[in-house]
């Protein structure tokens, strides 16, 4: 089956029209909201099925926002399709198609490179306002100058994410929040952190004390618990961890962050929509305090 004929079919299952209009981004609806924040799944947690598929399972674990990430494949069908910012318009009136069968709302996509050329980063900002999108996300920090342009022109927030401290490389910065803070000092304010709290965890930092230190600039947070603060910590259910997530809620409310909370967990990957599950409810239960 070719490409136009499988994606017609998506259509025709969810029900809905072929359409490659665009809109300009906007804020994050309030009926996304659980416990007061837009909690869903950043699709790299079901990294070993597809995008539709992660789509599913985001909405079988209670989610309502997605956060997408670059290649994953697209079907089960059709492994060797990737859903990026390269994606043909009928592969994005697809997975918006299969968005709104399961109502679902795409808010953001990354972690991708932000090249410094121009055009080369203008089409991962119009992949983000065809969906849509609140966000981005990226650790492209030499492109900064050509990522403010953008967040200007397109009015779609970029947040830059930290991955763990890298003992054999010393010269990358971004797990310190204290230096992505020096990133964004005097740029647009739609340039922010990608809050990642595992990550924080992994390089022995508390979470809530990097919230703090980059408050006002919390564009977007991958919420993972981890059952360490060693290198090699792995994810756990959430509110069971040293992540003190009931204090990083707590910290983001205070803050009136507005942005996605992506659930990201990289452990038991086969079967990890009741892990996802467990952390929606735990925010749903401590908004209800």
């Amino acid at each position: 089956m070719k490409i136009a004929q499988f994606i017609s079919s998506v259509l025709l299952t969810c029900g809905i029209a072929f359409n490659t209009s665009t809109a300009s981004a906007s804020p994050i609806p309030a009926d996304a909201q659980t416990g007061g924040f837009a909690i869903g799944c950043q699709s790299w947690t079901f990294n070993r099925f597809s995008v539709l598929e992660a789509i599913d399972k985001t909405a079988a674990a209670g989610g309502k926002v997605i956060e997408f990430y670059p290649g994953q494949k697209f079907s089960a069908e059709h492994p060797d399709w990737k859903f990026d910012h390269n994606a043909s318009d009928e592969m994005i009136a697809a997975v918006q198609a299969k968005l709104k069968a399961d109502g679902i709302i795409a808010v953001n996509y990354g972690v991708v490179g932000i090249p410094a050329d121009e055009a080369g980063a203008r089409k991962v900002f119009e992949f983000a306002k065809k969906l849509n999108l609140y966000g981005i996300t990226t650790e492209s920090v030499e492109s900064i100058d050509t990522i403010e342009k953008l967040v200007k022109e397109y009015d779609i927030r970029v947040g830059f994410h930290d991955h763990q401290r890298q003992a054999e490389n010393p010269g990358y910065k971004m797990w310190d929040p204290n230096y992505v803070l020096s990133v964004l000092k005097d740029r647009d304010p739609r340039i922010g952190s990608c809050a990642d709290l595992g990550h924080w965890a992994q390089s022995g930092l508390k979470p809530v004390d990097c919230l703090k230190i980059l408050e006002g600039h919390i564009i977007s947070v991958h919420l993972h618990d981890m059952n360490s603060f060693a290198a090699d910590a792995h994810d756990i259910p959430c509110g069971t961890g040293v992540c003190d997530i009931a204090g990083v809620l707590d910290e983001l409310k205070r803050q009136n962050f507005a942005g996605n909370i992506s659930i990201e967990y990289e452990y038991n990957w086969d079967n990890s929509v009741v892990d996802a599950a467990q952390a929606v409810g735990f925010v749903r239960g401590h908004g209800a305090k």
